[in-house]
């Protein structure tokens, strides 16, 4: 196993990551990542298997678990009860759970009103100069669809996203002390807010999720509060991540590359959401413990060795794809790592690619010159891979 050096925070990996990848792809494997001081999966074939070999979690053993600062309490109360960093059988009810709430026909259902919303935002786009479209379209789309699923006012997307900024920089490769101060304050806020937020809703019932999460039930079992609030924050912080980067990156690599009108059409769509988000996808890095020794690809992980899955690098692998660099959306379908695998697959997968088939040919339909009005950047965001903006005229 070779030791690789490659700070994350580098300008030039951050705007492209993908020759790191390539090339310790072709070395192996696995690789000792000294930035991170961790084993990092490069291959297709070793993130795939990590991501659903049980020898592995995301929860730390508790004999390797540290305490954590005191300012940070509010933050790892929102983590302690979170579904992305459980395990069976807390994972196992966990997602059962929200899944009987959190169902296909509930998000087929916000369908329409996202329609309506795409058409909304582009009629406010300014005509006759250049405009950001990550903040005037690509955020707006996924943070008020989540206000609309959850049920709280559309005017409190503005402060959702702020909260849910401050607490995902705690998961790149920049956070600093600032940081953690920043994040601790906006959990404690949004937990305030969703408390509140809750205690009315079994007063008063609506027709949301929060709803149906409360009522939610299994053997007798139900979400405490503190659940169904890292429940909430969950679906923010991920979802919200994860569509605009994609809508991001996606409309980026086709004004760039050339579009196709037939990837938009209904037969189309979903290929080309697909490639967007095997192409150049929104997190690149997920990372678990081992939880015994286990031997895979000529290394021996010990009980608490943290290895990162490098989703990104997996998706461009020679191995699984003919011309993985090539972005294509008419390629054959092949399983993208990009919504991860096993039992930690994401649960909002469904929402944000019907997100991204929505918003992609109605934003290209309405705005059919639309091009670049200035070279994008990528945010020094590490492991997310997302733009700082995205400036375009129609």
């Amino acid at each position: 196993m070779k030791t690789l050096t490659q700070s994350p925070t580098d300008p030039d990996f951050v705007q492209s990551p993908y020759g790191f990848y390539a090339a310790a792809r072709a070395e192996g494997h696995l690789h000792f990542w000294q930035d991170y001081k961790m084993v990092a999966a490069f291959s297709h074939a070793a993130v795939h298997m990590l991501l659903r070999d049980r020898r592995f979690g995301r929860e730390i053993p508790p004999e390797m678990a540290k305490e954590s600062p005191a300012h940070l309490a509010p933050f790892m109360q929102v983590e302690a009860h979170s579904l992305l960093d459980a395990e069976p059988p807390r994972h196992t009810r966990l997602r059962r759970l929200i899944l009987r709430a959190f169902t296909s026909r509930e998000i087929k259902a916000l369908a329409p009103g996202l329609d309506s919303l795409c058409h909304e935002l582009i009629d406010s786009f300014p005509k006759d100069a250049p405009f950001d479209l990550l903040s005037t379209y690509c955020t707006q789309v996924p943070v008020i669809a989540i206000c609309r699923l959850l049920g709280v006012p559309t005017d409190m997307a503005p402060q959702l996203l702020d909260w849910s900024h401050k607490m995902v920089a705690m998961y790149q490769a920049s956070r600093t002390e600032e940081t953690e101060h920043a994040a601790a304050r906006a959990s404690q806020e949004f937990i305030d807010f969703l408390t509140t937020y809750v205690d009315e809703r079994r007063k008063t019932p609506g027709e949301d999720l929060i709803t149906r999460l409360i009522q939610a039930e299994e053997d007798g079992e139900s979400l405490s509060t503190d659940e169904l609030i890292g429940t909430c924050i969950l679906l923010l912080n991920a979802g919200h991540e994860a569509t605009v980067h994609s809508l991001g990156n996606g409309v980026k690599t086709m004004l760039q590359q050339g579009w196709d009108a037939a990837w938009l059409s209904p037969e189309g769509i979903e290929g080309l959401v697909e490639e967007i988000l095997r192409y150049d996808p929104p997190l690149h890095m997920f990372t678990r413990y081992a939880y015994e020794e286990v031997e895979m690809f000529g290394h021996t992980f010990k009980r608490g060795d943290e290895v990162a899955l490098l989703l990104a690098a997996a998706n461009r692998d020679p191995e699984l794809l003919e011309d993985p660099e090539r972005f294509d959306p008419t390629r054959p379908p092949k399983v993208n790592q990009s919504f991860g695998g096993g039992l930690h697959f994401c649960v909002g997968a469904p929402l944000a690619r019907m997100e991204m088939q929505i918003a992609l040919p109605i934003l290209f339909e309405r705005c059919p010159n639309l091009k670049l009005a200035a070279a994008p950047e990528y945010n020094n965001t590490y492991h997310f891979h997302g733009l700082t903006r995205l400036m375009v005229e129609v």
